[in-house]
C-alpha cells in the first residue's frame, strides 16, 4: 500500500514544478497592449506610442495624396494609433530573450486573440496580422527583426479603421517605417 502511494510522489512533483514554473515572475502577455505595457521601459527596448488626432490624420492624408494613391491617402487619415517597440540586444541573454521569448509570447498572444495572420508579398522579412471588427480593418501587428541588427525584436501596432484595399496599401509602405526605427 505505502508503495503505490509513493509511486505518485515524483509525478505530483513534477506537475508541481511546471505549474510553478508557468506561473513565475515572467507571466506571458495576453495581449498587444499589455505585452507594450510589460517591455516599454525595460533596459534595451525602445518604445514609441502616438496617438494621432484629428489635425494629424488630415496631415498624414495630405502627404499620402501627394506620394499614392487614394487608399493610400484615406488609409494614412484612417490611423488611430501607432506603436513601436524595437529591441536590439547586447548580451548572451538579451539574445535568448529575443529567440525564446519575445517571438513566441507575441506568437501567442496573437494566435490566443485570435488574430488573421496574412501572407506576405515581396520580399519583406515583417510578418503581418490583423484583427478585424466587421468587414474593417481595426488593428495591424507586424513583427520582425531591426534592420542592421541582427537577433533584434521589432512589433509595429497600427489602430484605425481600414478596408482590405487600404491595408494593402498600407502595408507596402510599412517596411520602409519600420526601416526608419533604426
Amino acid at each position: 500500500m505505502k508503495f503505490r502511494s509513493l509511486s505518485w510522489m515524483p509525478l505530483v512533483a513534477l506537475l508541481l514544478m511546471a505549474g510553478c514554473r508557468a506561473a513565475g515572475p515572467e507571466r506571458p502577455a495576453r495581449t498587444v497592449a499589455e505585452f507594450f505595457s510589460k517591455y516599454e521601459n525595460r533596459s534595451g527596448f525602445k518604445a514609441t506610442d502616438w496617438n494621432a488626432g484629428l489635425t494629424t490624420r488630415l496631415l498624414l492624408g495630405r502627404l499620402g495624396s501627394l506620394g499614392g494613391g487614394n487608399d493610400l491617402t484615406q488609409a494614412l487619415s484612417s490611423i488611430r494609433s501607432f506603436k513601436i517597440l524595437t529591441f536590439a540586444p547586447t548580451s548572451n541573454s538579451a539574445q535568448k530573450l529575443v529567440a525564446d521569448g519575445l517571438v513566441s509570447e507575441v506568437n501567442g498572444l496573437l494566435a490566443n486573440e485570435r488574430y488573421s495572420p496574412l501572407t506576405p508579398s515581396g520580399d519583406s522579412n515583417i510578418r503581418y496580422a490583423t484583427r478585424k471588427q466587421g468587414d474593417r480593418i481595426s488593428e495591424v501587428v507586424a513583427t520582425s527583426s531591426v534592420t542592421g541588427a541582427p537577433d533584434s525584436f521589432m512589433l509595429m501596432s497600427i489602430g484605425g479603421n481600414f478596408t482590405q484595399s487600404q491595408l494593402d496599401q498600407l502595408i507596402k509602405i510599412l517596411p520602409g517605417i519600420a526601416d526608419m526605427t533604426k
